[in-house]
């Protein structure tokens, strides 16, 4: 009886160990710019305790700034209260140092599209991080499979393709890679749920759903603009109105950041090959001139400090 006892503590003891490696309470995300400081307070405000990792202690500062002026103007809107931004900033700890990765339960990665800077920083983390941890990507074109490979833990690899504004956005595409395991389907489909999100399963592809969906319309809208159809104001306005559009296509570029558009345009185009993902001249030219959007304060219209496009 007492060895029935023993081995049904045994077992209880195990499960209560599985299911404390499977809790997420803190997680770690590598790069702060606009979507990694969104995530970060997406995260933060689900409860969660964030490390929000940067290269260098200006581009620290740099984000907790932006993100703090962010919130600032959802509170002078009603849309947020002092309160829940000092509560968001508690559990965001800000650094540049590697040495507490390892503590973290959930690592995501959300620097620029770029295939050699991602397989770099997996190979890094793979390195430091605990051999049960899941890493994700906020990829929104490249293959996770192909990031993957740099790592030995290829069946925890995911993506998890978030939209801008993050914490405004209800979704999330969840991308599996060619050997990403159904439990870290099924433990990041829970996650998601847990920060607020709808999590749709895509197939890994070039732009995924919602890239590949929006990116031709977009680029259209620009070719309009270029071909003098219409203005930019009258673009967005007929789409607006027309389509039951919340923002139209030239303003939602811009506010995607017209370099990271131009970079999902470059890689649909030459992985696919199709016309419709070829970069307008127009989108070129306002990035060669770093009218980058919202960002910078002008883009295919002109911002003021609070994005309100000035008229």
């Amino acid at each position: 009886m007492a060895e029935e006892k023993l081995k049904l503590e045994d077992l209880l003891g195990g499960m209560q160990k599985a299911e404390e490696q499977e809790r997420i309470d803190y997680v770690a995300i590598i790069g702060g710019g606009i979507m990694g400081q969104g995530i970060a307070q997406t995260i933060a405000n689900a409860g969660l305790d964030v490390l929000l990792v940067e290269k260098n202690d200006e581009q620290v500062e740099k984000a907790k700034e932006n993100l703090k002026l962010s919130m600032e103007r959802e509170i002078a809107r009603w849309a947020m209260t002092q309160s829940e931004m000092k509560s968001v900033f508690s559990r965001i700890k800000w650094t540049t140092d590697h040495n507490e990765i390892p503590e973290c339960d959930l690592i995501i990665e959300a620097v620029d599209e770029n295939y050699d800077l991602k397989k770099k920083i997996f190979k890094e983390l793979d390195e430091i991080a605990k051999p049960g941890t899941i890493f994700i990507s906020n990829t929104s074109t490249l293959s996770l499979t192909k990031i993957a490979d740099v790592t030995k833990r290829r069946d925890k690899i995911i993506g998890m393709h978030f939209l801008n504004p993050v914490p405004k956005v209800p979704l999330v595409e969840l991308i599996r890679a060619l050997e990403t395991s159904d439990k870290t389907v099924e433990l990041i489909k829970k996650f998601a749920s847990r920060i607020g999100k709808t999590a749709v399963e895509v197939y890994e592809y070039p732009g995924f759903v919602t890239t590949r969906a929006i990116v031709p319309l977009l680029n259209e809208a620009m070719y309009i603009l270029l071909e003098g159809v219409a203005s930019a104001k009258d673009i967005d306005t007929a789409m607006k109105l027309g389509y039951n559009f919340n923002t139209g296509p030239l303003e939602m570029a811009d506010a995607m950041g017209l370099d990271e558009v131009l970079a999902w345009m470059e890689t649909l185009w030459s992985t696919l090959g199709e016309p419709r993902y070829r970069p307008c001249p127009i989108l070129r030219k306002h990035v060669r001139e770093r009218k980058l959007g919202k960002k910078t304060g002008e883009g295919f219209f002109k911002y003021d400090s609070d994005g309100k496009i000035i008229n």
